[in-house]
């Protein structure tokens, strides 16, 4: 019985580190609120007076519009996917996923190549038809481009998060509504719609924080938000002070949407009555509903990922020649490298504080789970500010030190090297890789520890040799889930990457920023590929698991 008497309070190396990382995660965040309560300067009196009012107003409303489309279309789309039977169901199933492989700011100025005078779309018009069109309305660069390109992209979060749900439901639902009177239509506004309320606000809430973490379209489309102003005030102005107070304004907003989010869920919970659950049972549809809905899905998957892709394909037909070269291969090497190692620490950090918090299940636990999601839930601009003040400060207090190892050494280390950047990463991203491995222990559940903890093994033994080989599909969700984030990402390593140092993401956007979108195209195809591919693999190791459970 001794033996086991750690199982309720293992106070040992795991908790060590799971304090520390949890420490490392909240201090850069808390420097932001520290230094907003100095005094303004005059950059930010100027801010407030005549440009505040402008931040919020096109941020709330690049949300709300995107937000509002985004549960249209990802709704509509998991309804039509869970229920119906019709041609290209089982492709569109899986394939709506991938817009979430193209990165919004790729996908603005693709569609702006397209759509542009020189563009694909109106030079077949005026060389095929002889028809020449108003410019005003092809121009996307404009605020209702930016939600154009968000909604696209984006909206997979619904759509994945809503089918999710829909499909783990009972065909009661429906043939008892069915045998009262109620057509489809009355039953997917009046039952699907309440009972799937909560996954649809989740979705959207992930749609909203990816629209305030952006850089690269509303930079790219001249809109001005609260992402391009703190950028503005860092990179033009040298401003730190104002770009704090930016950055505190824009998690104000963010905290703001998170409780309105927790509100919008309500108390209301729906689950079943009885153990017996007939899942969905697929309808056929017959005649044009089928056709309708075969030409829906396809439409919105040639918009969200087929026709971006056939355009980037084309411009790296006619620019490899010039792109591809030894620095092109440092580029690559530079993404896939940074984006390997920081998927590695989030892995190992989450795969700590996740397995200390389930077998020692206390307030202090369910603290550090719920601050293991800040980073996700705050934009990338924000998290950098915090990251630079932190990394700044520890650079002084550690100057000492850099002066037994280096007499020569400068006085900023840290915050001008490649930890810093990976460090934000951790921070930024930890939460995706916490869930996945977080809900592999849950299925797992105690038993097994309790077992091998009672025939006399370690916590880091039992986690090596019993836990991680029971969570490994977890493990590798999580990994695939980072690896493309990290890839993708583009506010934190626009600020945050050491001097002279570019990663495919980067790249992209500076060709594109420099009106040079064809010699983009290659860069940003690799980041598509990749990402499609790691989609794909993750999308059918769920499908594996869900098949297993079955």
């Amino acid at each position: 019985m001794g033996k086991i008497r750690g199982l309720k309070k293992p106070i040992n190396i795991w908790g060590i580190l799971s304090f520390i990382f949890i420490l490392l995660i909240v201090i850069p965040n808390v420097n932001i609120f520290i230094k907003l309560f100095q005094a303004p300067n005059e950059n930010w009196t100027h801010i407030k007076e005549y440009l505040l009012k402008d931040f919020v107003i096109n941020s709330t409303v690049l949300i709300f519009f995107t937000g509002l489309f985004t549960i249209i279309l990802g709704t509509s789309l998991a309804w039509m996917i869970s229920v119906y039977q019709f041609p290209f169901r089982n492709f569109l199933k899986w394939a709506l996923v991938l817009p979430l492989a193209i990165p919004a700011y790729i996908g603005a100025y693709t569609y702006h190549g397209i759509l542009k005078y020189t563009g694909v779309f109106q030079s077949f018009l005026r060389n095929s038809f002889n028809i020449s069109v108003n410019q005003k309305y092809f121009n996307i660069m404009s605020m209702e481009g930016a939600i154009f390109v968000f909604t696209i992209f984006l909206f997979p979060y619904v759509y994945l998060i809503t089918k999710s749900f829909l499909e783990k439901q009972s065909s009661a639902l429906i043939e008892n509504a069915i045998v009262l009177g109620r057509s489809y239509t009355e039953i997917f506004f009046m039952i699907v719609l309440p009972i799937s309320r909560v996954s649809i606000v989740g979705g959207v809430s992930l749609v909203i924080l990816e629209v305030l973490n952006d850089y690269g379209v509303v930079k790219y489309f001249g809109v001005q938000t609260f992402s391009t102003a703190i950028f503005k005030t860092w990179f033009s102005m040298g401003d730190l002070e104002s770009s704090i107070r930016l950055s505190a304004i824009l998690m104000m907003m963010v905290v703001s949407i998170l409780v309105f989010e927790h509100f919008l869920r309500g108390r209301r919970k729906y689950s079943f009555t009885t153990t017996k659950i007939r899942p969905l049972k697929l309808i056929e549809l017959k005649g044009i509903k089928k056709v309708l809905a075969s030409i829906y899905g396809v439409t919105i998957f040639s918009f969200g990922f087929l026709i971006p892709l056939i355009q980037l394909l084309y411009w790296a037909s006619i620019t490899y020649k010039t792109i591809l070269s030894y620095k092109f291969i440092i580029l690559l090497g530079n993404s896939l490298l940074v984006a390997a190692y920081s998927s590695v620490i989030i892995i190992i950090v989450a795969l700590i504080i996740s397995n200390y918090c389930r077998i020692n299940n206390s307030f202090i636990s369910k603290i550090y789970s719920r601050i293991t999601m800040i980073g996700y839930s705050i934009p990338g601009a924000v998290i950098s500010i915090g990251v630079i003040v932190f990394f700044v400060s520890l650079d002084n207090k550690l100057f000492w030190l850099y002066k037994i190892i280096n007499p020569n050494t400068g006085k900023l280390v840290l915050s001008t090297s490649i930890i810093m950047l990976i460090f934000a990463y951790i921070v930024r991203f930890l939460a995706i890789g916490y869930n996945p491995i977080e809900a592999g222990y849950e299925k797992v559940g105690l038993k097994f520890f309790e077992a091998s903890r009672m025939l006399g093994m370690g916590i880091t033994e039992t986690f090596l040799k019993v836990d991680f080989k029971m969570i490994k599909s977890a493990v590798i969700s999580a990994f695939l889930l980072v690896f493309v984030d990290v890839l993708k990402e583009l506010p934190l390593t626009l600020i945050l990457r050491p001097f002279n140092f570019n990663t495919l993401a980067t790249k992209s956007f500076e060709y594109a920023n420099d009106e040079m979108v064809q010699e983009a195209a290659i860069s940003s195809l690799i980041i598509i590929i990749i990402s499609t591919i790691l989609i794909y693999f993750f999308y059918k190791l769920g499908d594996r698991e869900e098949k297993n459970v079955g």
